[in-house]
């Protein structure tokens, strides 16, 4: 079992994700100090892109205030190696396609390997294209997250076939963001998964509040959170160390 696998063991799982960059790098390292000290099982640092088409407003505007502030892969790197020193949780990159190709496929999971990174989630690259990283992901050890959404249908054992650490479940069609309200049969595609793996999965897009978190968590795996994240990070700065942990402490109570 793989150390993403093994962070669901006998819980529900919470992953979180951020900016990575925003407001700066330095904010960034406190951050994840910050969140796996509050009891966050998994965390999914977000590596800024000009165009992040699965992004809804908050993580768009962050991304381009981390790219505007200097972050560049490369500082991230070097941040993820500091930090790996003061936390143990899993760290996951969420990055597009375009930074990976331009960086170099090879090189790219070598980095993330020697600073510590653990898995990748790739938005934009479909499932009939995930040869396009998975013999650089094996060959560095790096696990390669799967997603299924309410649009997978006839994909989603495959899918499941095939998938290592977790499921990242989409909740809902369009993009990321706070939603008041999740109804998108997310508890009969995760059955359909079930049917053909035990892997966990864990459910994102739109959850922003313990109560939301407390009953996707009731069908699932785990459940993970963003936009909310993002928010306070957006108001609060440099000084969003304290607001996020309080967050997240009270998802993680929500969670049991």
């Amino acid at each position: 079992m793989n150390k993403i696998t093994k962070a669901f063991e006998g819980k529900k799982a919470f992953i979180a994700f951020i900016t990575g960059g925003d407001p700066d790098i330095e904010t960034t390292e406190k951050l994840i100090v910050a969140m796996a000290e509050s009891g966050v099982d998994i965390i999914e640092i977000g590596i800024p892109f000009s165009d992040p088409v699965a992004e809804g407003p908050v993580i768009q505007e962050a991304d381009e205030r981390a790219l505007q502030g200097g972050c560049t892969v490369d500082k991230l790197f070097d941040m993820v190696k500091r930090v790996r020193g003061k936390v143990e949780v899993p760290l996951i990159f969420m990055s597009y396609i375009n930074p990976i190709f331009v960086y170099g496929k090879e090189r790219f999971m070598d980095q993330c390997r020697l600073c510590g990174i653990d898995g990748i989630i790739v938005p934009d690259l479909p499932f009939e294209e995930k040869g396009e990283l998975s013999a650089q992901c094996a060959k560095y050890g790096i696990t390669q997250i799967s997603m299924i959404s309410p649009t997978s249908h006839d994909r989603i054992e495959t899918i499941a076939e095939n998938a290592e650490g977790f499921i990242y479940c989409v909740s809902s069609l369009g993009v990321t963001g706070v939603r008041s309200k999740i109804d998108t049969g997310i508890a009969e595609m995760i059955e359909r998964v079930k049917i053909v793996s035990p892997i966990p999965c864990a459910i994102g897009f739109g959850i922003s509040n313990p109560d939301q978190a407390q009953k996707m968590a009731a069908v699932s795996d785990g459940v993970i959170i963003g936009s909310a994240i993002v928010k306070l990070v957006a108001e609060y700065g440099k000084e969003s160390i304290e607001p996020v942990k309080s967050f997240v402490s009270e998802v993680k109570a929500a969670l049991g």
